[in-house]
């Protein structure tokens, strides 16, 4: 049983889907007026891992994430670029979608855009007058949030400390904005045209939505109320996800989400990430010196809901943690190439049930509320076993079914993470194109394949081994050292790993 942090309600809850095996998941996507930073990557990254989780354990997942694109924001970068809003929203959600793409994000079942779903939204703000729940001043239209008695559950706030809040705020207003509204705490689901600005005609003049809105009336029309979960951010919590469910609960009449999810923040170095602070950090910019799977595998280290610092130590510890399960990987894999037909030297009973062992105790991990660390706890503990049971030893041909299905497992639960081993392998096989020089100085290779540079240098050392030419032999594997590589000497023969 999948067990899951709800926010509403502070506790572990057995999770149980409104349709048996189904998830009907929807979680807030960006406001798409810049490239998103690396906080933003975390939680579209932690929700692509539960997505990814529930898939596994074999439900039917619709998973829907909206692009805000008309927000007060986007019409400020507009003006500051001379462009239109639609313009500059059009240019950051293709770069959005490249950047979810090159970590590894999986597409949405349903990518709704804020601006083509306006009769949808003008529909859920006149069944709120309609309700009582809100009211027009002006143009623009307000949500009574005292009308709400359950305003503040979510969020655990209280709806007098909410007021006490706002009381500076008539004195501070410009525009007449807190002037027009009932009581401070109420919230515009509808605002009145500006000039210059995007506007679409409604009952109460020409406007546009209040951001709040936005994700009540898409999450309604693709998934259907309550939903099974709804994600986002920690700083999503209030007001946004306090907003949209005190709107769609007094509009419908029934509850809006079943489970609320959300994720850790993200800091730099241990500090707030804020441009002030100059570490503001772009997702794109990360990953021109870092690997997709190097940053995923930083975060399934810490558990989605808890602060995640993130640092370049934090990289490279990552990174070596990444390697040394690909290192086994493909040690596995260089041991059934080089099978050979003697008495198995393993103890293969042992390596069965513990794949078996494996996988389960994966599932246990995961299951409670997306453990990703325990996951990953799990795989490295089977990996050192898996290390300390081949040791030195050259394998039989009747393992092979045995390590490889210990590898599949290993790359079976790491795909569960978005890390795909297969893939990395195959990056990481890609020698770099100096190796073709090297082997032209010292093995005379006259060719331009690297793959097969790297054969000539092994075979030029274990000639010069067997020769006693150890300058020979050295210049091979310290070429190879200084180019990231080790050379590594097995009862098979020699093989090139990657780093130490």
């Amino acid at each position: 049983m999948i067990r899951l942090y709800n926010t509403q309600t502070r506790t572990k809850e057995d999770f149980n889907a409104i349709n048996r095996g189904e998830v009907h998941m929807y979680v807030c996507g960006p406001t798409v007026y810049n490239y998103i930073h690396i906080g933003n990557a975390r939680t579209f990254i932690s929700f692509d891992v539960i997505r990814r989780y529930f898939m596994w354990r074999g439900f039917k997942v619709t998973f829907v994430q909206n692009v805000t694109d008309v927000d007060d924001k986007i019409i400020k970068k507009a003006n500051e670029e001379g462009a239109t809003a639609a313009e500059i929203a059009e240019r950051y959600t293709k770069a959005f979608i490249d950047d979810m793409h090159a970590v590894g994000v999986l597409d949405p079942d349903v990518r709704p855009k804020a601006t083509e779903e306006i009769p949808e939204m003008i529909e859920l703000v006149q069944r709120l007058i309609d309700t009582g729940h809100a009211y027009e001043a002006a143009g623009d239209v307000y949500f009574s949030v005292r009308s709400f008695p359950e305003y503040g559950e979510l969020s655990h706030r209280d709806i007098d400390e909410l007021e006490s809040g706002h009381r500076d705020l008539r004195a501070s207003d410009v525009d007449g904005i807190e002037d027009r509204k009932r009581d401070p705490l109420d919230f515009a689901v509808w605002k009145a045209a500006k000039p210059g600005e995007p506007s679409w005609k409604s009952p109460w003049g020409m406007g546009r939505p209040g951001w709040h809105i936005e994700c009540s009336a898409m999450s309604r029309k693709y998934l259907g109320l309550p939903l099974d979960i709804h994600g986002g951010g920690a700083d999503l919590v209030f007001p946004h996800h306090e907003n949209e469910t005190a709107q769609s609960e007094a509009a419908w009449g029934t509850k809006f989400a079943n489970y609320w999810l959300h994720s850790g923040m993200l800091q730099i170095n241990a500090e707030k990430m804020s441009k002030s602070l100059g570490n503001f950090l772009l997702l794109r910019d990360v990953l021109k010196t870092t690997k997709p799977a190097v940053l995923r595998m930083l975060m399934m280290q810490t558990h989605y809901r808890s602060p995640l610092d993130f640092s370049q130590d934090r990289l490279e510890e990552a990174a070596a943690a990444l390697e040394r399960i690909q290192s086994l990987v493909a040690r596995i894999d260089w041991a059934i190439e080089n099978a050979q037909d003697i008495p198995s030297p393993l103890d293969t009973r042992t390596i069965v049930n513990r794949t078996r062992e494996t996988r389960n105790e994966f599932i246990f991990a995961m299951d409670d509320d997306f453990n990703t660390a325990g996951g990953l706890g799990v795989i490295f503990t089977f990996v050192g076993e898996l290390n300390t049971a081949l040791g030195d030893k050259t394998v039989s041909i009747s393992d092979v079914p045995v390590l490889r299905s210990a590898r599949d497992v290993i790359c079976e639960l790491m795909n569960v993470f978005g890390i795909d081993l297969s893939q990395e392998a195959t990056a990481e096989g890609d020698y770099p194109v100096e190796v073709v020089d090297l082997a032209a100085k010292v093995a005379g290779y006259a060719g331009a394949d690297a793959h097969e540079a790297v054969d000539a240098l092994l075979e030029a050392r274990t000639k010069a081994r067997a020769e006693k030419n150890f300058a020979v032999a050295d210049a091979v594997r310290d070429g190879l050292t200084g180019l990231g590589f080790t050379v590594e000497d097995t009862p098979q023969g020699p093989r090139v790993t990657f780093g130490d």
